[in-house]
């Protein structure tokens, strides 16, 4: 029995967030194809969708991106839900309040929002910040896992890792 098509991965094959060819990814894999989640997210229709399916996916009090691919990601999550959001820098600046996380996060459920996990190291960091700045972390909801071992090196750290959609759904269209 064939599942139902998952609106989301439909979008983004629409969208051409897909492609084919040689790649080097953030985690330093080789890979045969890329997922632009980052291009894809620049149409206010497709960001919206994905927002609003993040914003109903898992409770959460204040929504948070790791910068550059997370924080458009937290900003729609934020407005569609009426929650504030935070953004975790992807580098400490060494000039004024040099915070890693901007916005007030101590004492509250925050849900970290990806565009894109492969090994998950981004996402750790994002939890690691998020944490040492107070913040409960228990989920991060990826627009796409590439399914290379995001979930599992989460789940070490008690850290559960929901996909919009997975690899498989936009490579075996």
């Amino acid at each position: 029995m064939a599942s139902e098509p998952n609106p989301i991965a439909e979008r983004l094959i629409a969208a051409g967030a897909i492609e084919f060819g040689e790649f080097t990814l953030a985690s330093g894999q080789k890979s045969p194809y890329y997922i632009d989640i980052k291009t894809a997210m620049t149409d206010p229709a497709l960001l919206g969708e994905i927002a609003r399916a993040i914003a109903t996916r898992e409770p959460f009090e204040m929504v948070a991106g790791v910068a550059v691919g997370g924080v458009p990601l937290a900003v729609a999550t934020a407005l569609v839900s009426g929650r504030r959001f935070a953004i975790v820098r992807s580098q400490v600046k060494d000039h004024g309040k040099a915070n890693p996380v901007i916005g007030d996060v101590r004492g509250r459920q925050v849900l970290l929002v990806e565009d894109v996990t492969t090994s998950g190291g981004s996402a750790l960091y994002g939890v690691d910040e998020l944490r040492r700045a107070g913040a409960r972390v228990d989920c991060v909801v990826t627009v796409v896992d590439r399914e290379g071992g995001a979930e599992e090196r989460l789940a070490s750290r008690g850290v559960r890792l929901v996909p919009l959609v997975r690899a498989q759904e936009l490579l075996n269209r």
